[in-house]
Parts: C-alpha cells; structure tokens; sequence
C-alpha cells in the first residue's frame, strides 16, 4: 500500500479520502499511546533524495511510562515533495510501528491527515496501512486556515478548507505556539484532541512524539552523523 510513484499515490489518497471505516473510540481504562519520529543526518537539507539515510523510532506509553520501543535505520524512498511525504518515508515509519510487542491503541505522527490536497495526508495513509487509529500533531497546517486560539492551555480553534473543517489549532501550554492536531485514519476532531491534550504534560509536545524523536536522535547520534 505504499506507491512508488506520485501518480498512483494520488490515485490512493483519493481512495483513502473516500473510504468510511469504524469511528474509533478510546477504551475505557489503560490506555496505550504510539509516537512514531523520522530523523536524518544532521548535514541534510533541502527536499532532500532518494536513498537519504534515515532513523525511525516507535514508541508506545501508557500512564506516562514508556512501555516498549524500536528503532529501525533505513534510507528514504523519494525527495520530499508537499502532499506526497508517503513517497519518502512512509515504509519505514511502518516498520519502525511492526516492531512493537504489540499495537498501540492509537498512534500519533508528525504528519497531516485530512488537512491535505485530497483530503488523505501520511497520518490517514499509515492508519490504513497499519489498521491502526491515528492522530497527526505538526507545527503548522499544510493547506487549511484558521485564527489561533485564545492563550490558555487546553484553548482550540478550527481549521479550514474552504467552509470544512480539517484540523485544529491547540494550546498544549500557554504562551507558546499552538500545535496543528489532525485526525487521521478512524478519529474524528473532538477525540483527536483529546488524545493530543491526555499525553501532553509540562512541554508544548505530546510525550509519545517527544520519546520517539528522542530515541530517533539518539540512534542517528550514536552513528555520528
């Protein structure tokens, strides 16, 4: 399910935009929280290329606790290019979720999801892939718009494109920027940013993403690069 080339990628994301899976819903009690984090030698800039060197982390936490994790280096599979991020990286942010013990209940990515062109960016992409619930957080909106929200904590406010609602802007802490939450593959708004605002403690990033570009860095590190 990951294209090779950007014209069928195209094709899919139409299809992914389409398609209505189950609305998921958190479970009661425990529950398990992925983050899963790309990075690249330090030197790389640019779109960069295919073949790049790259390191994928996942992490999975519970309560505030890591409970399991994997890193996987791999190379990427296209320069970057805006709407197509499934061409670079998009099988190894896979492989780095397989080798968990066991599947989150949810997962959260640096990455957009109905905020898209065609309304199914990397975070809709690999829920599908993984049959997983997905959350996308980045630091800015790819195509929609919208004000930022009042400056408190927990404080939200749409995202748009055209007259429909996409994204939303989120404090995680006050006086800082607000973070861009997207749903993604089987999550609706309202429980994304819930999901978002339930692992988010004393830093502006939900703790699962900050673990896995952590365990991201520090594997890329550790080869001096």
């Amino acid at each position: 399910m990951w294209p090779s080339d950007a014209e069928s990628l195209v094709e899919l994301q139409r299809e992914l935009a389409a398609a209505v899976p189950e609305p998921w819903r958190p479970p009661p009690g425990r529950l398990l929280v992925g983050g899963v984090w790309v990075c690249f030698p330090r030197a790389l800039s640019g779109p960069g290329a295919t073949g790049d060197p790259a390191w994928a982390a996942a992490v999975m936490m519970a309560e505030g606790r890591v409970v399991d994790q994997h890193v996987v280096r791999g190379v990427t599979t296209a320069p970057y290019a805006p709407g197509l991020l499934a061409l670079r990286m998009g099988p190894l942010l896979e492989e780095a979720v397989r080798g968990l013990a066991k599947s989150p209940d949810v997962l959260l990515l640096d990455a957009s999801g109905r905020d898209h062109p065609r309304r199914a960016g990397l975070a809709v992409h690999l829920g599908a892939v993984l049959d997983l619930p997905t959350v996308g957080v980045t630091h800015r909106p790819l195509v929609a718009e919208g004000q930022w929200p009042r400056d408190g904590r927990g404080a939200t406010s749409p995202l748009r494109i055209g007259g429909e609602v996409v994204a939303a802007w989120v404090r995680t802490r006050a006086g800082v920027r607000p973070l861009v939450v997207h749903p993604g593959w089987r999550v609706d708004l309202a429980t994304a940013v819930g999901v978002v605002e339930s692992v988010t403690r004393v830093r502006r990033t939900p703790e699962p993403l900050r673990e896995a570009r952590r365990l991201a860095r520090t594997a890329r590190d550790g080869e001096r690069c």
